[in-house]
């Protein structure tokens, strides 16, 4: 049972790779000036973050972990990086100290550490769910051959089969443009059998592909596109005439606008997009603290199957670790994503 620290105060150990080189430190620093906003918002003045640093290492957060349950954090907010949350989280789970981490590696998750990310299954049931909807039943699926497009791919294929439909045609292809067009080939030879085509991939890989596809005679007026999150807002997708029209899944906008409106009022400066992870995940902690009691980070309490309220919608922990997410599904056009699907604002009952 958890219990206030003499002072007061309920300790909540913040992990992030501070000092780690390049764009990971940058992130790092951004994530906890919106963990610091999201206390000074909430106002709850018996929380105290207790801020290490894991240098982008396993070895660092082990020890972050340590160095902060022994100064009695009740809970860790953090790690980033897949192997730091392994390393933090054995040190937490052994002594009963939950975790809320912002891996998207859905194989690190585990009862007792939770990952608050934007996880590819998530993205991956959404889109589906809604092309289904529509009346897709024959899809094929042109991944890229990296670690995303793997798990991508184990997801497209169990959402495809749990919503009746069939993968016709699934190919990969390397980052090579010779390989590339042969995997579109063979796309194109089962052109005629498909609804959608499904390319899950960044916006700088993303326009080449479909140039190739048009290129090769696939008509993408018929063929319905479908992306995922990477899609989002960006001038690469929405610039590619080919892909107008295409399906993506995304959190409602609006939040992170407001969110950035605020951070920049604060810190001068743009925060990074995984910025509104480390602020939600303060944020609900600050809650659980007023409402409660000692019971505030049980796995019952953190596993709520209504869920939770953030800045990019509704979310949930599931009990083994991984979460489910309220996206919507927008439409690319040549100014931006426009919603087609709004975002749930609730979990259904029993779901």
């Amino acid at each position: 049972a958890a219990a206030q620290a003499a002072d007061g105060q309920v300790r909540i150990a913040l992990i992030l790779p501070l000092t780690a080189q390049g764009n990971a430190g940058l992130a790092a620093q951004s994530m906890k000036n919106a963990a610091d906003m999201a206390l000074a918002e909430f106002k709850v003045s018996n929380v105290q973050l207790l801020v290490k640093d894991d240098g982008g290492s396993p070895q660092g957060a082990q020890s972050a972990a340590q160095q902060a349950i022994s100064e009695g954090a009740e809970i860790i907010v953090g790690p980033l990086f897949a192997q730091s949350v392994s390393a933090a989280g054995q040190v937490a789970r052994s002594r009963n100290i939950p975790v809320i981490a912002f891996s998207t590696d859905a194989s690190v998750a585990a009862r007792g550490v939770y990952l608050l990310s934007f996880l590819p299954e998530t993205d991956v049931r959404r889109i589906v769910s809604y092309a289904a909807s529509r009346g897709k039943r024959s899809y094929a699926g042109l991944m890229p051959d990296n670690a995303y497009g793997t798990v991508v791919e184990a997801a497209f294929q169990q959402e495809v089969a749990r919503h009746g439909g069939r993968v016709v045609v699934l190919e990969k292809y390397p980052h090579d443009a010779n390989r590339t067009a042969e995997a579109v080939r063979r796309i194109t030879q089962a052109a005629s059998q498909i609804d959608c085509i499904f390319i899950p991939d960044s916006p700088d890989a993303v326009p080449q592909v479909a140039q190739a596809l048009a290129a090769n005679g696939v008509d993408l007026k018929r063929v319905q596109l479908l992306g995922t999150g990477l899609w989002s807002d960006d001038t690469r997708i929405s610039t590619e005439k080919l892909l107008d029209g295409g399906w993506y899944p995304s959190p409602e906008q609006t939040g992170f606008r407001n969110f950035s409106g605020r951070y920049r009022a604060g810190y001068g400066q743009d925060p990074v997009r995984t910025a509104t992870l480390a602020y939600d995940a303060v944020a609900l902690v600050a809650a659980l603290v007023k409402t409660q009691g000692t019971q505030r980070f049980s796995d019952q309490v953190l596993t709520n199957p209504s869920g939770f309220a953030g800045i990019d919608g509704v979310f949930r922990f599931r009990p083994e670790g991984t979460n489910e997410r309220g996206l919507a599904v927008l439409r690319v056009t040549p100014s931006g994503g426009q919603v087609i699907s709004p975002a749930p604002k609730s979990f259904a009952p029993g779901t």
